[in-house]
């Protein structure tokens, strides 16, 4: 009889196999669970944030290295024994007590602590806490990210102060600031560039309404109490968006223009000189500065401008040059006369000549004294001798008009200019002045009754001469030689023989 065995031959080889086999999933499922376990290790070490996953006790599944790192866990204690309930730096922070409310309301939250890590450094951090359901959506545990605000944290701080301090010096400085938003503008001019406008000069030269509406997009946000004062605002009761852009005098087209252009290109003039007029309408001058707050460059969202009053320093600056003119004016004059002094003859003279040359037109010159006034200072005395020179001077003076000009040249000596006349031009010039001269009763107001005349050299450039010196010389020349041969006369150089009389 055959013995009996529980399996046949090939019954127990396959079921071999199939074991083998179901042991060789096994194994590959178990490679397989492990390389998800260290890709899923590597992207939370690799991850941007803390990771953190608790259960229902607080007890610590899991973190990534970079949780590790953040705050100071147990040295040389599995992390798996560590209860987040009973962790000193989070109760310390009150994490705890948020992430047992979000288990127990099954409710995401966020929350900012702040704690110590290793270092004792107070750390900021920013906890997003969310359940964990199972399938049957009962909470299971919490899954917590924490991101370190930290550095943010403390720029934002360093900004605030920045900021605080900022207002601060521009609420107290002691110069006009105001504080101006130009980005809507600037947004309104990158449409108008993306529309087809590429001369921006030429369409708001072409649009003029165009100019009011761009400036009523820049907005005025602040400023201090200097301004204020600088436009005589009584009571500071008006707000600031009330300004206009511009309260100044002038065109205000073309100083809408330049403010516009600038924010286009981004650059602003630094520094200039503008007229304003204040809420009283009196009129200062004041110089500007602009400058775009740091990080504002793109946007232009912040432009602080300044304004220095400079109306003292202006008229100070302006009363300077009236003196310097009118110094220079009395350096110029003689002392008794008024009239021109030498040193304005031989400097004007000379430029007067070259002008004549360019111009091909002629010069003429009167020299002139006059006769027997020696006998006058003997009899009625140098003073009265002066005063009588002082009111030739006048009746010279009252026959003149620019460019002509006479010249107190010395005693009762004096020449007169004529540009652009020649000689037979001169020669009538000189009759009238010797007739107004002839025709006057002087020292009336000294009590007296004095009549004069008067004798006079002509010289004309080219003919007679072609320079300064030259040409004084010569109707000098000619007044001598005529006073030879009679007095109240007038002689020509180059021709002594002939005279008027």
């Amino acid at each position: 009889m055959a013995k009996n065995t529980p399996y046949p031959h090939n019954d127990v080889s396959n079921r071999n196999k199939e074991i083998e086999a179901l042991k060789q999933r096994c194994r590959e499922a178990e490679a397989a669970l492990e390389a998800m376990e260290e890709r899923n290790r590597l992207l939370g070490d690799s991850a941007p944030f803390g990771i953190l996953a608790t259960g229902l006790e607080g007890n610590i599944i899991g973190m990534n290295s970079r949780m590790r790192d953040m705050l100071p866990w147990p040295e040389e204690t599995p992390e798996q024994s560590v209860n987040i309930y009973e962790f000193q730096p989070l109760i310390d922070a009150g994490a705890d007590r948020d992430i047992r409310r979000c288990l127990m309301n099954n409710q995401s939250m966020i929350r900012d602590y702040s704690c110590l890590d290793t270092c004792r450094d107070c750390l900021e951090l920013r906890f997003y806490i969310s359940p964990v359901a199972d399938s049957d959506g009962s909470v299971s545990g919490a899954m917590v990210f924490v991101e370190n605000l930290t550095s943010l944290k403390m720029a934002e701080t360093a900004a605030r102060e920045s900021d605080q301090r900022y207002h601060l010096l521009f609420q107290s400085a002691p110069i006009a600031m105001i504080e101006r938003d130009a980005s809507q503008l600037k947004g309104y001019l990158k449409q108008l560039r993306q529309s087809g406008v590429s001369d921006l000069n030429h369409y708001l030269q072409e649009r003029p309404e165009e100019l009011a509406h761009c400036m009523s997009l820049i907005k005025t946000v602040d400023c201090n109490d200097a301004f204020y004062d600088l436009l005589e605002v009584k009571g500071k009761k008006v707000q600031v968006s009330e300004f206009p852009m511009i309260a100044s005098g002038g065109d205000f087209h073309e100083m809408a223009k330049e403010v516009i252009l600038m924010v286009d290109q981004g650059t602003l003039k630094h520094e200039r000189e503008r007229t304003i007029q204040t809420l009283t309408g009196k009129t200062k001058n004041v110089l500007v500065r602009a400058l775009i707050l740091a990080g504002h460059e793109d946007t232009l969202s912040r432009i602080v401008i300044s304004f220095v009053d400079i109306t003292k320093r202006k008229k100070a600056e302006e009363k300077v040059r009236t003196s310097e003119r009118k110094f220079r004016e009395q350096s110029m004059r003689d002392a008794l006369t008024s009239l021109y002094n030498q040193r304005f003859l031989y400097r004007s003279l000379a430029e007067l000549i070259e002008t004549a040359e360019q111009n091909k037109t002629h010069l003429s010159l009167l020299f002139m004294d006059l006769d027997d006034f020696k006998q006058v200072v003997d009899t009625h005395g140098h003073l009265n001798g002066s005063y009588a020179i002082q009111e030739v001077a006048n009746t010279i003076s009252g026959t003149l008009a620019p460019p002509a000009y006479a010249v107190a040249y010395a005693g009762d000596e004096f020449v007169v200019v004529l540009p652009e006349v020649n000689r037979d031009q001169a020669a009538e010039k000189a009759a009238h002045i010797q007739s107004q001269i002839k025709t006057t009763t002087y020292l009336t107001d000294k009590g007296k009754s004095l009549t004069l005349q008067a004798s006079c050299g002509i010289a004309t450039f080219p003919e007679h001469a072609d320079d300064v010196n030259s040409l004084l010389a010569a109707a000098d020349h000619a007044l001598f030689s005529i006073k030879k041969s009679g007095k109240g006369a007038i002689g020509y150089y180059g021709n002594m023989n002939q005279q008027i009389t």
